[in-house]
């Protein structure tokens, strides 16, 4: 049985649909009640058993009583914590409340999901942990410091986990770490910069990371990439973290001078999104083809140029005649 928080819309949901394809039953945990029975519905017409689970991740009670249900329907074989929120802006332009409820969702809620299920695969003996991260926990994000924050903290806290859990070979800790994806998240998240926000060429169709969610679940390792851009914006920030952030910050910056107007808002950070939006975000172009090509050449170049800068260089005097 499959347990999957933040199911209501997004990566969640199309995990939810592609686990239900291949007859895993779900327990769907999520705080917005009737987007889980969309979800839920959709994924009962597919053939899966489903258990719907309202929760908020930040409250640590609910999630272990999530977990008593969850057991309560079935033995626990993967949870799949995926909760994410996000809050664009100026790090003194973005109220702290909103800070810290990012770093308490996409980062405590992750804590709270593992404090309730790693007891239980560690009494039944196995059991995967399949942690939602994203590019974000390698690469920081300029302009989003607090979900930068959150996903450096999550990374770290994965790979301390998995530490912890290496004498126990059928327990495994798993991250996932796409790139831009084509889901409701951006359009429901909070935006503080009194401009409209978009995402950057060449997203990702969520169905792509759900599978890969699958097949971790199938054959777990320690973590999986999705799309060319996440690696190469991996490898661009491994060789020179300093000018990567920096050039991300100032093509953030440009954009937001010239973008569209558009109010400041909450978006979902304290109470769920008035439409769940579904999986898609409607993002994508229908001219995906030469702007990703354009896209990935511009990411590749970035990698070149850094790895270049980051060569030492020898003063006039260290050269060797």
């Amino acid at each position: 049985m499959v347990v999957i928080t933040g199911a209501s819309s997004g990566v969640g949901q199309a995990t939810a649909e592609e686990f239900a394809r291949r007859g895993s039953n779900l327990v769907l945990a999520a705080r917005d009640a009737a987007a889980l029975q969309s979800v839920a519905k959709a994924c009962r017409a597919l053939g899966a058993e489903v258990l719907v689970a309202p929760t908020d991740v930040t409250d640590a009670e609910a999630v272990k009583e999530l977990a008593r249900k969850a057991m309560s329907f079935g033995r626990i074989d993967i949870w799949f914590s995926n909760v994410g929120v996000g809050a664009v802006g100026r790090f003194e332009d973005t109220p702290i409340e909103a800070h810290e409820r990012v770093v308490r969702t996409n980062l405590i809620g992750h804590f709270n999901d593992a404090h309730a299920v790693i007891p239980i695969f560690l009494k039944q003996g196995h059991g995967t942990f399949i942690n939602m991260i994203s590019i974000g926990g390698f690469a920081s994000t300029p302009f989003a410091t607090a979900y930068s924050a959150s996903k450096f903290g999550l990374r770290g806290f994965s790979e301390a986990l998995r530490a912890e859990l290496a004498d126990q070979p059928d327990i495994h800790v798993c991250d996932v770490y796409p790139t831009f994806l084509d889901t409701p998240g951006v359009a429901h998240g909070a935006n503080y910069t009194g401009r409209r926000l978009t995402v950057p060429p060449l997203v990702y169709d969520a169905r792509r990371v759900a599978r890969a969610v699958v097949r971790l679940a199938q054959r777990p390792r320690p973590s999986v990439t999705v799309g060319i851009i996440a690696d190469l914006t991996r490898l661009a920030h491994f060789l020179a973290p300093n000018t990567t952030s920096r050039l991300i910050a100032r093509l953030t910056a440009i954009y937001l001078r010239t973008a569209p107007r558009a109010e400041k808002s909450n978006g979902n950070l304290f109470r769920p999104p008035a439409q769940p939006g579904g999986v898609d975000g409607g993002w994508r172009s229908k001219r995906r083809v030469p702007v990703a090509a354009i896209a990935v050449a511009a990411v590749a170049g970035l990698a070149l140029a850094v790895a270049i800068r980051s060569v030492p260089r020898r003063s006039y005097r260290d050269r060797w005649y």
